[in-house]
């Protein structure tokens, strides 16, 4: 193995790791150690970045798939000039500070996402490669490669591990996105024990199985045979896999082991410093360390990005269309086509997956940069992307065949939106949502704009059964911060969902569709009404009874409110589409909307979890709070109770009940 002792430009990078790591007596200096040769060479010899810009369109982008290993990229962030301060390192992972214990997208300049959750950081790379080579196959001209770059990810064995993982690997493999460079810190040690107790499968075997082209590199203090690697593998026509043999914690007295993966070094931190030479105290660097990266990294990066802003303006003067497109997509600036969606309305009865459809289909035709479709349900959900299905061969394609990978469809579209330029779509059934959660919740914690259409929303469903009938899923969703859940009651709010998803910069939106025919309702101004979450559909004087109600409710509930209005009955009806937009209303709407006079129902096919907050202590929660029944969905319906007899009449009950009492 190459002895690195005395390198202070790479140490550096080691020792801040470990420090950071050890004041805040909290963190991960197993891969700080025993990686920091790849992030070096990465960020000295082998990516175009400019930290100055750190959000220049066309930089390598770098993920930190091993997300534990924050402290790593924090200290190589500082050294190359991003807005990472030695006081930042110092306050790793404390309250407020911009060196969170994983990193986050929007918090710390130079990172590109959020990343800790194993195998999603991956998978992301796969998603901005994907939005790379669709890019630059789409606005490229001769001699202007304006979109140009390579991703960069570095994974440990964990993210190896994951089944998300295989799922990347196998996409990016199919789509030989060949800018896309995963290495791996491959050391043999995991949180509890040797990879080899877990693991035993060739790597390099199951990366060419999926289409990579593989390299190792026996030694990782090599800097020269990594950096040898990375530019091999820049010359593939498929993606690579490199992987690079470490020591997990290499020069602390337990380095090899498991003990050092996530335990701070404590009083072994001077044996460490004495490993490999470093005569300085804690959180100091030589002038000299500082000065090679100023200008190694700094003026190197400069000069590539002027070179780039060349570029562009002769773009611009020969291309001014292509380049107003492709800096409205960069700026995330969304067109909602109002006139051609209205004109499109059917005003007939018809399930809001098929009204979806029809109202993607000209959203796409309006942002030519929109990517994404359905994991192999396209011909259910009604999302399919247009251009052609996107492929090796058809790079503008806009129609993504993600096969049935519901995770790895979320976290790619997530590594599309994060690199920018483009507008994500995903599409599956509702209950699938189970499998794409972990990724719905990095989007809402990135506050990336994405759309995810999610049909066959209820129990309606049918024949299929409980396998697919979500019950629990409406309350899950509901209960990710940052995440806006819509179901839509018709046509019309279908339409405004699609509207509020453009328009929603930091807010991912899932739009919740029907597999049954609904109703066509009577609406004064659909897009402000949608727009506040909940709103009166239909009013009553003096209403004893408020029905709030979502999706292929909202019509039940209104045939439930005439019902109870002719028998004197007044009974006003609720349509709230998003609980997620009625919660950011001030309280006089809210108050104004839910009427606390009259007795509150909700009506929604799915758990009554979350409902007492709107219909109160005494109100009542018309729901499904266990699973389904393998029947035709009008039966099943029915035997849950979703009719209006069994509505109105139990309505009647409490009322009666009230009065007497």
């Amino acid at each position: 193995m190459k002895n690195n002792k005395g390198n202070d430009n790479l140490n550096a990078i080691r020792m801040l790791g470990i420090q950071a790591v050890n004041k805040a007596n909290s963190g991960h200096p197993g891969i700080v150690l025993g990686a920091a040769p790849i992030i070096y060479s990465l960020f000295t010899e082998n990516m175009n970045l400019y930290p100055k810009e750190a959000k220049w369109f066309n930089r390598d982008r770098f993920v930190l798939s091993a997300g534990h290993g924050s402290a790593l990229l924090y200290a190589m962030l500082h050294l190359a000039g991003f807005k990472v301060s030695i006081n930042d390192l110092k306050n790793f992972r404390q309250w407020g500070s911009n060196t969170p214990g994983h990193p986050e997208l929007g918090l710390t300049d130079g990172v590109e996402v959020t990343t800790g959750p194993l195998g999603q950081g991956v998978t992301m790379g796969v998603g901005m490669a994907m939005a790379e080579a669709f890019l630059a196959a789409k606005f490229n001209k001769a001699r202007l490669d304006i979109i140009d770059h390579h991703t960069f990810v570095l994974v440990g064995d964990g993210d190896l591990q994951e089944g998300i993982s295989q799922e990347a690997i196998s996409f990016a493999g199919f789509q030989t996105l060949n800018k896309l460079i995963v290495i791996h810190d491959s050391n043999d040690i995991q949180l509890d024990s040797e990879v080899s107790k877990a693991n035993k499968e060739d790597m390099h075997k199951r990366f060419k199985a999926a289409g990579w082209n593989t390299i190792l590199v026996k030694d990782g203090e090599d800097v020269v045979a990594i950096s040898k690697a990375i530019e091999k593998a820049k010359k593939s026509n498929l993606p690579t896999y490199i992987e690079i043999k470490t020591v997990i914690g290499l020069g602390a007295t337990k380095q090899g082991t498991s003990a050092v993966h996530g335990a701070p070094l404590g009083k072994d931190l001077a044996h460490t410093e004495e490993f490999f030479g470093w005569k300085y105290k804690d959180f100091e660097v030589p002038e000299s360390t500082y000065e090679f990266y100023e200008k190694i990294v700094m003026e190197r990066g400069k000069q590539t990005f002027k070179n780039w802003e060349l570029l562009l303006n002769s773009y611009q003067t020969s291309y001014p269309n292509e380049y107003e497109e492709l800096m409205n997509a960069i700026d995330g600036k969304w067109n909602f086509p109002q006139q051609e969606v209205e004109t499109a309305n059917p005003q007939k009865t018809q399930a809001t997956r098929i009204s979806s459809g029809s109202i993607f289909e000209n959203v796409m035709r309006a942002n030519p940069t929109m990517l994404g479709g359905s994991a192999d349900l396209s011909s259910s959900t009604k999302i399919k992307g247009l251009d052609g299905d996107f492929t090796p061969k058809n790079r503008v394609g806009r129609n993504v065949m993600y096969g049935v990978r519901e995770f790895g469809m979320t976290a790619i579209n997530n590594g599309m939106a994060a690199h920018g330029g483009i507008l994500p779509v995903a599409s599956t059934f509702f209950v699938f949502t189970d499998y794409m959660k972990p990724a719905l919740r990095l989007a809402s914690l990135m506050k990336l704009q994405q759309l995810f259409v999610l049909t066959h929303d209820s129990v309606a469903v049918g024949e299929d059964g409980p396998t697919h009938e979500p019950i629990e899923q409406l309350a899950m969703l509901r209960t990710i911060p940052n995440h806006n859940v819509i179901r839509p009651a018709d046509y019309a709010e279908t339409m405004a969902a699609y509207k509020i998803g453009l328009e929603s910069k930091q807010t991912p939106t899932s739009i919740v569709l029907t597999r049954q025919d609904l109703t066509e309702q009577k609406h004064q101004d659909v897009f402000a009404e949608v727009s506040k979450g909940a709103y009166v559909l239909q009013a009553k004087a003096n209403a004893k009874v408020t029905l709030i109600a979502t999706g292929s409710e909202v019509d039940l509930a209104v045939k439930v409110a005439d019902a109870l209005n002719k028998k004197k009955i007044a009974t006003s009806v609720v349509s709230m589409p998003s609980m997620f937009l009625f919660e950011k209303q001030d309280a006089n709407y809210k108050a104004q909307i839910l009427n606390a006079k009259s007795l509150r129902v909700s009506i929604e096919m799915g758990t009554t979890y979350g409902w007492a907050k709107y219909v109160g202590e005494n109100g009542l929660s018309f729901g499904i709070d266990r699973f389904g029944e393998s029947a035709p969905g009008d039966v099943v319906m029915d035997k849950f109770g979703f009719n209006v007899e069994n509505i109105s009449e139990q309505i009647i009950k409490t009322l009666k009940t009230r009065k007497d009492a």
